[in-house]
């Protein structure tokens, strides 16, 4: 293995302070309360479309792009290549540019265009393909060709992360709680993209010997749910999650089903009524991922209210819905797509007068 060189490492000690500068820079993100008709059970949403890259995934990127510098896995004449449906080449873009890297996007040709964009604004380049299994290899492949480095965030959200504290997310929601009428969660609720987050969320509750337990929200046609169902890593799928963001054709190395307590599975179409939803209740437009995490939210207290439990349910507004006006927010591909969120609606205009969600 060669030696790391005098320029090599002045290249990374510029790079790690650029990226940590970056964070120095960024505040902490908000929890919004949002009031529920459920009595005792409290819920909240912690905006991570606040970041300088507007999503969840600013995060992750930050933590890979670490991790991958501090490694030595990447150098001054490196080219990032990531498999991504979107967000997170959005945010490895940003830190791409950051540290003047050229960066290649993999991603599914169903991306909506608005996140084409965000990518390619940032300074990335987009490479398609017809479907998210393909995305793997192709980045390998890509990043052979070019002499670059395959990021992974599949294989190293989880590592990339310090779960024990740190200012990740989890320790930000516990801190942010702690003046709330219940500081400590009775549940918080993710979804699955990589598997980064619920493992850093359901791994930090254990090491602080919280009694919160965390639930992950399944879109359809996404290996996750059966795989934590039947305890097996090798379950596939021949779809793509049109939940962008979350759900994937395989369980990825970096989902830890051992730090979860629930799973749902969550009907596409209900995710895209909650996402109206809850845009009515900000007052701003939210994505689809957060439809999904406030359906299993809703469920999760309709459950605690019919066993009498009180308590708090904290969630993700994982981004705005400005990047879904073409596609999730739009009647036209709503319907080409095959899906009716009017029941789903209905049964939360139900829930409204009740406090209580029975799709």
């Amino acid at each position: 293995m060669p030696k790391t060189s005098t320029d090599q490492r002045a290249w990374i000690a510029e790079a790690v302070r650029i990226v940590e500068a970056d964070a120095n820079r960024s505040a902490d993100t908000h929890l919004h309360a949002l009031s529920l008709p459920t009595p005792g059970v409290d819920l909240y949403l912690k905006d991570e479309s606040v970041h300088p890259t507007g999503s969840l995934k600013h995060r992750l990127a930050r933590s890979l792009f670490l991790y991958a510098i501090c490694n030595g896995w990447l150098g001054p004449d490196s080219t990032v290549v990531e498999a991504s449906s979107g967000s997170t080449a959005v945010s490895e873009a940003y830190f791409a540019r950051l540290v003047g890297l050229p960066f290649v996007a993999v991603m599914p040709a169903s991306t909506s265009r608005e996140k084409v964009a965000l990518i390619e604004w940032h300074g990335g380049r987009c490479h398609f393909v017809e479907t998210s299994s393909q995305t793997y290899d192709e980045a390998r492949r890509l990043a052979a060709e070019c002499g670059g480095h395959y990021m992974d965030q599949f294989t190293f959200a989880e590592r990339a992360t310090d779960w024990r504290g740190n200012n990740n997310i989890a320790e930000s929601i516990f801190e942010q709680m702690a003046a709330e009428p219940h500081p400590v969660p009775s549940w918080v609720v993710v979804g699955a993209g990589t598997g980064g987050t619920s493992a850093t969320i359901g791994r930090y509750v254990r090491y602080r010997r919280h009694d919160t337990r965390v639930l992950v929200a399944d879109p359809e046609g996404s290996a996750f749910h059966e795989g934590w169902q039947t305890d097996r890593s090798d379950v596939t799928t021949t779809t793509t999650s049109r939940i962008e963001g979350i759900g994937r054709p395989r369980i990825e190395p970096s989902f830890v089903g051992g730090v979860i307590d629930d799973m749902l599975q969550v009907p596409d179409s209900a995710s895209l009524a909650a996402m109206a939803w809850t845009s009515a209740r900000l007052g701003r437009e939210v994505g689809p991922s957060t439809g999904t995490n406030v359906w299993a939210a809703l469920t999760l207290a309709t459950r605690m209210a019919e066993t009498g439990e009180s308590g708090s349910i904290v969630t993700l507004l994982c981004d705005g819905g400005e990047r879904y006006r073409a596609s999730h927010a739009d009647p036209a591909w709503v319907a080409a797509h095959g899906l009716d969120p009017a029941p789903f609606a209905e049964a939360l205009d139900h829930y409204d007068a009740t406090g209580r969600l029975h799709p």
